[in-house]
């Protein structure tokens, strides 16, 4: 009998966006933690270490920023970490989102902030077992010149800090965006296989989010995927949301 794929990874949304944090301390990550390697989890994912005006650990790229956490010298990536070690997963490392200047598109700014932001969360937690990659935490779900420089710039710092992989998680521009937003599979196609081609060797991972199209164009639009990933030397990856 054939299995269905199992889940095997799941997001860290410590730093939330658009709903409230948890707010846990030791004992409630422990917990989780463990729940992740009893249900047979291997990979989890930052979905992003600083977001705004808050951030996992006092950074001192980014000197303004509100801890979330005051755990061990106000540090959640190192309880992260310790605990991936610890429990033997693979975690990555999301990057820093200004919630500004990459929508403004002032992409360089948001280039240059996330430069210094990941030199020292490298210097910081590169040294773990379980510290498996990077997370480029800003999404898209079309092509657009500007966000090809930032998949360039800061998924190019990732790789000269560490050759572990970079991953994406995007979204489909699909049917269920609003009006001229809305994507059809044959143009989402046409978006990225020119972010794939332009973008070549800065994110080796893509893991599309399954919303914004209708139900019965998800086998459709993960062929068309897998197959542009399989062109472009890019791993596949699924984001039940």
């Amino acid at each position: 009998m054939t299995s269905l794929p199992r889940i095997t990874g799941t997001f860290l949304d410590e730093i939330t966006h658009d709903i409230p944090s948890q707010n846990w301390g030791e004992r409630q990550w422990r917990r989780e933690f463990e729940l992740y390697r009893r249900i047979g989890l291997d990979t989890l994912i930052i979905i992003r270490a600083g977001y705004r005006n808050r951030c996992i650990f006092p950074a001192q790229s980014l000197p303004d920023l509100l801890p979330i956490h005051e755990g061990p010298n106000g540090d959640l990536g190192e309880l992260f970490y310790s605990l991936a070690d610890e429990m033997g997963l693979k975690l990555f490392f999301g990057t820093y989102d200004s919630g500004f200047h990459w929508i403004r598109r002032s992409y360089w700014k948001e280039i240059e902030i996330n430069r210094a932001f990941l030199d020292e969360a490298y210097a910081r937690y590169g040294h773990h077992a379980s510290f498996a990659g990077w997370y480029l935490a800003h999404e898209t779900g079309k092509h657009d010149a500007h966000i090809v420089e930032l998949f360039n710039g800061i998924g190019g710092h990732c790789k000269s800090l560490s050759e572990r992989p970079v991953l994406i998680s995007p979204y489909p521009q699909g049917a269920k965006q609003m009006g001229e937003n809305a994507l059809t599979l044959e143009e989402s196609f046409e978006h990225w296989e020119r972010i794939f081609d332009e973008a070549k060797g800065s994110f080796d991972i893509c893991a599309f989010q399954d919303g914004q199209v209708h139900y019965d164009e998800l086998p459709r639009f993960i062929r068309g995927i897998g197959e542009l990933g399989a062109k472009h030397g890019i791993e596949i990856w699924s984001n039940l949301e």
